[in-house]
């Protein structure tokens, strides 16, 4: 049997720190950050510590896996550290991942200032789905290890690597590396997205959902793409435009191949 520890007091140092992290403040300070759900607990790897809340049964055989400290919390300790009003009444504290950017890596999504949490996790998921595996965003995003970001994710938040850079880091690293440059624009001399070229190694830029994708960008763009859209709705969502382009573009890389 795993030994639980008890926190029932909202005094308690602990329980005061595991609240902090919902800042990015104190997160960068302890590196670690908030899963929230069941979902988690199929995920161990990492894994710091494992809060859940005192009337949530867990089966001895999930908590086997865990190599970490477990904690049951009391309701109003609980609470104090959750994020979710229908909560399922499991939080896993998770250390941050050690990624180096690989020069070996052929694609990847640029993001440039996203600022919706949602948006962001839907597209950790998106781009794991498609079978992409590294993100760079710019400094001006949202943090990707916001509670709102990791839960959106579903899980894929571990099977992608992030990374964030300035973008003047980012306009050099492509420079660099030979990328074919890709960048989603509404600009007049924008090609449908069925049109673009690929290439071997390929960078595809998104913008941020209000001003779109900067001039830092459109100035070292090989192609800018659209998504033609044929009714009445105005734009898109930036998740579901880089959903499209995605796995659109693996399928075509796939037929190239």
């Amino acid at each position: 049997m795993r030994d639980i520890l008890k926190i029932s007091s909202l005094e308690n140092d602990q329980l005061k720190f595991f609240s902090k992290l919902k800042k990015k403040k104190y997160r960068e300070e302890a590196k670690l950050f908030l899963a929230e759900g069941r979902k988690f607990l199929e995920y161990s790897e990492n894994a710091s510590y494992v809060l859940f809340r005192e009337d949530i049964p867990i089966e001895e055989t999930i908590l086997e896996k865990f190599n970490c400290p477990i904690i049951s919390l009391s309701s109003k300790c609980f609470e104090k550290v959750s994020v979710q009003e229908n909560s399922q009444g499991v939080i896993i504290l998770y250390s941050y991942k050690n990624i180096v950017l690989s020069r070996d890596a052929r694609q990847l999504i640029i993001l440039d200032d996203i600022q919706d949490p949602g948006n962001l996790g839907t597209i950790i998921r998106l781009v794991d789905a498609s079978g992409f595996s590294d993100i760079i965003l710019t400094k001006n995003s949202v943090d990707y290890y916001n509670e709102k970001v990791v839960r959106s994710s579903m899980g894929s938040i571990f099977h992608v690597n992030l990374h964030t850079m300035e973008k003047i880091e980012i306009v050099d690293y492509l420079k660099k590396q030979q990328y074919n440059i890709v960048v989603t624009s509404l600009q007049e001399d924008s090609i449908p997205y069925m049109e673009m070229s690929l290439d071997e190694r390929n960078a595809f830029v998104f913008g941020n959902e209000g001003h779109g994708v900067s001039k830092e960008f459109l100035e070292i763009a090989d192609e800018k793409v659209i998504i033609p859209i044929s009714g009445q709705a105005e734009s898109l969502n930036v998740a579901m435009a880089l959903g499209i382009l995605l796995f659109y573009s693996r399928d075509l890389k796939r037929v190239l191949e």
